[in-house]
């Protein structure tokens, strides 16, 4: 029996085993042995102001099913005790590929220093292609590609047929979002979809939900909600969630592309370079201390008037922006911008505070720039949380 299975055979006997050493104390693939979780609620509740002396870290496989086939589960939410905190792939301030000069939160003081930022396409598809995974960060986008191809046939031919589902099946759905990257896309599209990749195999609402969902507790799959700001009726706001890849280099697997297709194909570029962004500001809105349950949301209304993230904070403060794959579209994101601004707040008796800022990001850049008060042009290769 190897270390690794001793460990995990006492992991399951006697989940105390697991907490002992220095503190703070690391117990990484906790969830094959989910009893381990348990131990952790009930040392916290016994030993009083004991904080941060257990980091349990994991893989994505959901509960109750673990990888090897324990079907036990943690008794308690660990609500109160234990803080959950999702791991996504780094962002481009993480992997050293941003300058880090303009700061969300910083942002949010009113706090911005115009700085020079030279990005050219080649270098933002790759860095698209490459994406946030660790091992990959050292790696040329083509070999980086791998990495991504390569989690998605474990996902497929493993992960996926864990849980009690279909591994193909999972894998058109994957090809459909890739497709709609950034789109409220309907059931009836997506499984249109599928069933074209598939010839005239054909599936069922319900079961298109369940691989969604699937998908969302693996964290493959991101979805983010749509914004109703107080003054607008939920009737004239579309709240159809959007939905994106965990990391921009999956949807670039999904498609079978690489990064010269994507220098051909500039419009599904466009839709990759979407999903790096959101995946950026998601880990940078989290970061913040007052930030929302939910900080990243979209806004579309009836008008076709739409902004591709909002953030908003807990004390109610929002920050819209648009993303374009380049300076030469930025004109367009702020008139867009300032669309939004008037038609949410010119009204005197209109309850939507102004936004604490607005900001066009952008790929293909020079510099981030201050356009006026409040509105600012920025590239995603200078942004840091």
């Amino acid at each position: 029996m190897s270390y690794v299975d001793e460990t995990l055979s006492l992991a399951r006997e006697d989940p105390s085993a697991m907490l002992v050493g220095e503190r703070p104390h690391v117990i990484d693939e906790w969830q094959r042995a989910p009893a381990i979780w348990d131990a952790v609620r009930h040392e916290v509740d016994r030993t009083r102001g004991l904080r941060g002396a257990w980091i349990l870290t994991g893989s994505s496989t959901p509960l109750p099913r673990s990888s090897d086939g324990d079907g036990s589960i943690p008794s308690h939410s660990g609500a109160g005790r234990i803080g959950q905190i999702r791991m996504r792939p780094m962002t481009l301030s993480e992997s050293g590929d941003s300058l880090r000069s303009v700061s969300l939160a910083g942002l949010f003081r009113g706090e911005f220093e115009p700085v020079q930022i030279e990005t050219d396409a080649r270098a933002i598809v790759d860095l698209a292609c490459r994406g946030g995974w660790p091992d990959a960060i050292d790696l040329a986008p083509e070999d980086a590609q791998l990495v991504a191809r390569e989690y998605l046939r474990l996902l497929r031919r493993e992960s996926i047929p864990r849980q009690g589902k279909d591994g193909d099946v999972a894998s058109r759905l994957l090809f459909s979002l890739a497709r709609n990257l950034g789109q409220a896309a309907t059931y009836k599209t997506l499984i249109a979809d599928m069933r074209d990749a598939a010839g005239d195999a054909d599936v069922a609402v319900s079961t298109h939900v369940s691989y969604l969902a699937l998908l969302r507790a693996m964290y493959v799959l991101d979805e983010v909600p749509g914004w109703v700001p107080q003054a607008r009726s939920p009737r004239r706001v579309a709240t159809k969630p959007k939905r994106y890849l965990a990391d921009p280099s999956l949807a670039v697997a999904a498609l079978g592309m690489s990064p010269d297709a994507l220098m051909e194909d500039w419009q599904t570029f466009g839709l990759v370079f979407e999903n790096m962004c959101i995946r950026d500001l998601e880990v940078y809105a989290e970061a913040l201390e007052p930030a929302a349950d939910v900080p990243v949301r979209y806004y579309r209304d009836d008008a076709g008037l739409e902004a591709d993230a909002v953030i908003e904070l807990a004390d109610g403060r929002w920050a819209a922006f648009e993303i374009k794959t380049s300076e030469t579209k930025a004109d367009e994101g702020i008139k867009n911008l300032r669309r939004l601004r008037d038609k949410l707040c010119a009204n005197p008796s209109a309850r939507t505070r102004p936004p604490a800022f607005m900001a066009v990001l952008t790929g293909i850049s020079h510099y981030a720039r201050k356009v006026e008060d409040g509105l600012y042009v920025i590239p995603i290769r200078g942004l840091t949380a």
